[in-house]
């Protein structure tokens, strides 16, 4: 079935190539569809289309087709071009006539686009909540180890006293802006495209206010060539966001394959969060983290995919818009599933104890060094001379009682100032 279909039959190839795998992917909006489907019929009840007893029939079969996605049993079969057709045929099969009515004032542009809309209002709030459990990991792990120290490096040299405390709230206030842009992301996906219709809007008295309420939007895209435009649009968005926070993932599992190699030493985890070598008996492998810096940065590259797919298309609706589909909601899923796994792994992180007594570690304190002569009246250029000396003819020797005292520094983490800037 095709909500188009006008009696022609199509070429069976130009129909697989155009419908794709739309069925399966259709899945993941199959409750949305149905959702905006309910609202859709209740309007229409509203300015006379249904009658109450024709709305009560339709409200009863979209219940039904409810419950059936809730409980895994809705299928989309190979005679259905996608979600949409799949529901009107169940209508129609059960209820007649009234069934087809469902689709009055609607074009399935606007039924793909709010079904949509709410599959990805939905989903970036559940990765905002994964985020914050995240968040709140880390400032638990940066307060538990905030007095370890750790070396600090820049240029993957060592550089200057660092802590386990300031690495794990890094990341947890990395995150922060993240979030920012995921709650933009929102932003501009919480607004109501039903009623755009094709794109022209329609000649019925349809009341999108009404629908607006119904679907728990909080405005609706007014202009209805505007509300066709954000597709594509909202895609985009999302993929930036999506791109951020998987950016500092990926950073994140990129410091951790580091600090767990032999050269580092600095952290480890059990045994069975690792993997071992077919030939190799001794590996520890991060396997986990080599996974989700390999997804993550798969993520990044999904805004670059969108904006190709969908640049400089003129206004209006086209089929290039049926493959934003499938990757942007795979990499919505990926995202979630990174987050669990990584949040489930980093809370069995283990921190060791580092001898920076250790040789490699020795030049680690030079700044520090240089600060105690400054405060005991010597200018910034004469002791940083003083310690280069030392440290070239090989007589340096290291003071390591120096505290660090200001806001975000080592000694000074402001883990519940970090705590309250996160997005309510």
């Amino acid at each position: 079935m095709k909500l188009w279909d006008k009696g022609i039959s199509i070429d069976k190839k130009i129909e697989q190539f155009t419908v794709g795998n739309d069925r399966e992917i259709d899945l993941h909006i199959a409750k949305y569809d149905v959702q905006a489907s309910l609202a859709h019929a209740k309007m229409l009840q509203t300015i006379g289309v249904l009658t109450a007893e024709e709305l009560q029939q339709l409200e009863k079969g979209l219940q039904d087709l409810a419950s059936q996605i809730e409980n895994g049993t809705f299928t989309i079969d190979n005679q259905f071009e996608d979600v949409h057709s799949k529901i009107e045929f169940e209508l129609t099969k059960t209820y007649g006539d009234v069934g087809k009515k469902i689709h009055t004032a609607r074009s399935r542009n606007d039924q793909v686009l709010v079904a949509l809309q709410l599959f990805y209002k939905a989903e970036l709030i559940n990765i905002k909540s994964k985020t914050k459990d995240f968040f709140e990991t880390l400032l638990e792990l940066a307060e538990t180890h905030k007095k370890a120290l750790l070396p600090g490096y820049t240029h993957l040299q060592v550089a200057m006293p660092s802590s386990f405390g300031l690495w794990f709230s890094t990341y947890a206030e990395v995150l922060i802006d993240d979030v920012y842009l995921l709650d933009a992301a929102l932003k501009t996906v919480d607004q109501n495209p039903l009623g755009s219709a094709a794109g022209y809007g329609s000649s019925f008295a349809i009341d999108r206010q009404l629908t607006t309420e119904l679907l728990g939007f909080s405005t609706l895209k007014y202009n209805v060539v505007a509300a066709q435009m954000s597709r594509g649009k909202s895609e985009r968005t999302i993929a930036l966001a999506l791109g951020s926070l998987a950016n500092t993932l990926a950073r994140f599992a990129m410091d951790i394959c580091l600090y767990m190699s032999q050269n580092f030493g600095f952290i480890s985890f059990p045994d069975e969060l690792t993997t071992g070598s077919s030939i190799m008996p001794h590996k520890k492998n991060p396997d986990v983290f080599e996974l989700i810096r390999g997804k993550s940065n798969k993520i990044q590259a999904l805004h670059h995919e969108m904006v190709l797919i969908t640049n400089n298309l003129p206004s209006g609706y086209h089929r290039d818009y049926q493959l934003l589909k499938e990757n942007m909601i795979s990499a919505i899923m990926d995202m979630q599933d990174i987050l669990e796994i990584f949040n489930y792994s980093i809370k069995q992180i283990e921190v060791k104890s580092i001898d920076l007594n250790d040789e490699k570690y020795q030049y680690l304190f030079t700044v520090d060094n240089i600060n105690t002569l400054v405060e005991n009246g010597m200018s910034f250029r004469e002791a940083y001379q003083k310690i280069g000396g030392d440290v070239q003819s090989g007589t340096y020797s290291p003071d390591t009682s120096k505290e660090h005292t200001h806001i975000g520094s080592i000694g000074n983490l402001c883990l519940n100032k970090i705590k309250e800037k996160f997005p309510k």
